[in-house]
């Protein structure tokens, strides 16, 4: 199943690090089946505030992802970013193409019909 690393970062100003970063970047996650799904594009807020820029990398799966996360090659570039963005980075698995949300809504019709 799909994985996902979603990065929100800060706006941050220019720095040759990060032009560094950006530029060996995609050699790091592609051995592990990693894309771009997500990059240098706008974004419309639509509720509530979301400042910054949006990074997405779809992986084959959450096993890829984090081997991509937890590779030499990462662990190595990964200062040039966090030295000069801030940001919030998760990494989550993704739903298959034929989910229904079905046993999520009877847990939560569950919880809310349970005596306090």
């Amino acid at each position: 199943m799909t994985a996902y690393v979603i990065a929100h970062l800060q706006e941050a100003a220019p720095h040759p690090e990060i032009a560094e970063y950006m530029e060996r970047l995609p050699a790091t996650f592609q051995p592990y089946g990693g894309r771009y799904l997500v990059h240098a594009t706008r974004h419309e807020v639509k509720e509530g505030a979301w400042p910054g820029h949006v990074v997405m990398i779809g992986f084959p799966g959450i096993t890829e992802a984090r081997a991509w996360w937890d590779s030499p090659a990462y662990r190595q570039i990964a200062p040039l970013r966090s030295r000069h963005i801030e940001g919030d980075i998760i990494m989550v698995d993704g739903v298959p193409d034929d989910y229904q949300p079905t046993a999520a809504v009877s847990a939560i019709r569950e919880a809310t019909t349970q005596p306090a």
